[in-house]
This record gives C-alpha cells, structure tokens and sequence, in this order.
C-alpha cells in the first residue's frame, strides 16, 4: 500500500521487516522490529546483559545472525556500503550510538567503513583469529554486538578503519542542523 503523506515523499507501508520513507533527498530505513525489543534505546548507555535465547526472541534473525552469531554479510551487499546520508549510525540490536557520518569514508571494501567511533566506549575490541586471520573484532560497547573489524588500514586521522556490517546499524539523519547521535 502506498499512502501519500506530501508532494514530494511517500510513505511505503508493508508486511515485513522494513518500512521505507522515501523524500526527495534519502531513504530512510526503520525495522518495526525495534517495537518488539523493550532494550532499544538511543538515550540509554547501561550495558545490556541479555540471554541468548532473549535475543533471539527480540532480534530480527539477520539481525542476531551477524550480532550474536558473529556472521558476516556479503560484499557489497549492504544498505549502508555507498550510502552517503548526513546523520548518525546506531547499533541495531540496542539503539547505542556508534559512528557520526563525517567519520565515513569510501574504503572499496565492501563494507560502510569508519575511521573513528562517535565515542571512545561506544565499542569494545577484541582479538579474533578464526578463519586463519589474525584481526580485531568491534563489539557495541552496550550490547557487545558483534558489528565487524578495525584494520589499521584506513585514512588520517587514525589509520584505522572500521569495516561494519550495514545490517547491524540503523541510521538517523541530522535534522535542521542537529547532529543525530550527540
């Protein structure tokens, strides 16, 4: 169903797992799965420490599959990978702030790639050698998602870049001049 809300966006409503607003300027992407998860929050910093089985209930199963499975999504194949809105990037298991958009940077990776986190504990790291790799695995810092990997591979100022998986980020978009995520 479509349903007009302006002359220039639309509201597309559907069965599922996303619902798209569409403007002249973005897409804008929301899970109504966040309404089945009373963890979600973009306010609250608590550490989250949530059974298996209770995020498995409340996650979306791509979303559990990459955060508490460890998964990984394909190349190229993310929402997020050339996606260039001006805004902020949350964990999409609890709502924790991550990444500021002015920190992406075109890596030709395959992944959104980000050379510094919002906050300084906004993510957690840990060594990780499965797959005969020696790499650094980023954690949210509330949730202990797994997001993806840092590498210091990436541009100044850090030389780091953080390689995530689109799925396990929600974006919101600065608004009139208010940053999202600060």
């Amino acid at each position: 169903m479509i349903e007009s809300f302006s002359n220039n966006s639309r509201v597309l409503l559907g069965v599922g797992f996303i619902f798209l607003l569409i403007t002249t300027e973005s897409v804008i992407v929301a899970s109504p799965n966040h309404t089945l998860n009373p963890y979600y929050s973009r306010t609250d910093t608590t550490k989250l420490h949530l059974t298996d089985a209770e995020w498995k209930r409340i996650l979306p199963p791509e979303v559990y599959a990459i955060a508490r499975e460890k998964g990984t999504e394909r190349a190229f194949t993310g929402k997020y990978d050339e996606f260039d809105g001006t805004g902020a990037y949350y964990c999409a298991a609890c709502g924790n702030a991550l990444f500021r958009s002015d920190a992406k940077f075109a890596s030709s990776c395959g992944w959104p790639s980000f050379f510094e986190p919002l906050r300084k504990d906004g993510v957690l790291y840990r060594p990780d050698s499965s797959y005969g790799m020696n790499r650094t695995e980023v954690l949210c810092g509330r949730c202990e998602a797994h997001l993806g990997h840092l590498f210091d591979d990436g541009p100044p100022p850090t030389g780091h870049r953080f390689c995530m998986n689109s799925l396990v980020l929600d974006f919101e978009p600065d608004v009139q001049g208010k940053k999202s995520g600060e």
